[in-house]
């Protein structure tokens, strides 16, 4: 409740749950008493309200068990909503947050798992790759962390990069891969809106072209122009790609979007935007260091028994 964007939010929060309160006790103290009303034969009269021609509500007072507990259960509420949040903003005087729970939970399983990870931190990133046991527990941080984007084999899929292949966007040295994973990685392709049509099919046949792909080889020759001026800043005068900025080589046959000039076309004309979340505050050193030997292994260890 403390993540409103408005305060507003909060004093709502609080005064509808007090005013629940209160109102709970109000009705119960208001009905604690009832007068009995009897009928000639000493029977209890009924209220008045029937139910199926013969289930009728009789004028008995609350039971006085069903009172306390209705009692209880208020302030119980009320020493709940001291204690802890609950009302609006207000953290509680214990100070307790799931956050807080959450966070000292989760250190301490770390500490509890620095014993199992330490004969690793003394090796580097390939030696590490190459013991079986160790390729275990990062394929399990890879599919805790990065199957979501990247798929469980790792392979990837439209958007998001195959990682069992030896092409590589930022670079795959281990120092490489452990800077992905931790400070993450946000990839721009700018979209070329001041291009005509024809220039951007001229673009795109010149792409297709560069990695053996069927192209138009009249907008091949006019294309090179057109990539030249725009385009090989970032990918380079080959199209070999640059790994300092994120720009992919154009001269292989892997896509990261896909090859097709409709797909090249619809690229360069509204550009595209690559997330890799950073995962610095989530995983610790040591998990850091396993999944990268997990990941650097995929393309570079032949045993991929753990895949």
């Amino acid at each position: 409740m403390s993540d409103f964007f408005s305060s507003g939010w909060g004093v709502y929060i609080a005064l509808v749950t007090g005013v629940g309160i209160v109102w709970c006790l109000y009705l119960l103290f208001s009905q604690r008493k009832t007068n009995v009303t009897y009928k000639p034969d000493g029977s209890v009269a009924d209220t008045g309200h029937v139910w199926d021609d013969d289930l009728r509500e009789l004028n008995n007072p609350l039971p006085r068990w069903w009172m306390w507990m209705f009692l209880l259960s208020c302030i119980f509420g009320i020493v709940y909503l001291t204690l802890y949040p609950g009302m609006g903003e207000y953290k509680g005087t214990l100070g307790y947050s799931t956050t807080g729970a959450h966070d000292a939970s989760v250190a301490q399983a770390n500490d509890q798992l620095k014993p199992v990870y330490a004969k690793y931190m003394g090796l580097d990133v390939k030696q590490v790759a190459a013991d079986p046991a160790a390729r275990e527990m990062g394929q399990r941080l890879f599919l805790n962390h990065c199957a979501q984007c990247h798929g469980s084999d790792a392979g990837g899929s439209k958007g998001f990069p195959n990682l069992s292949d030896s092409d590589w966007l930022y670079g795959g040295e281990p120092q490489d891969i452990k800077t992905t994973i931790l400070g993450g990685r946000a990839g721009v392709m700018p979209p070329f809106a001041h291009l005509e049509s024809g220039q951007v099919s001229d673009v795109a046949n010149y792409v297709r072209n560069l990695s053996g792909l069927a192209a138009d080889q009249i907008k091949v020759g006019r294309g090179a122009e057109v990539f030249k001026a725009n385009c090989a800043a970032c990918h380079g005068g080959d199209g070999k790609g640059n790994t300092a900025m994120g720009a992919p080589n154009l001269t292989d046959k892997v896509w990261l979007y896909g090859s097709s000039e409709a797909t090249i076309v619809e690229t360069v004309t509204k550009g595209r935007n690559g997330m890799m979340p950073a995962h610095e505050a989530i995983l610790t050193p040591e998990k850091v260091h396993l999944l990268a030997a997990y990941v650097w292994g995929l393309s570079n260890v032949k045993d991929k028994t753990a895949k």
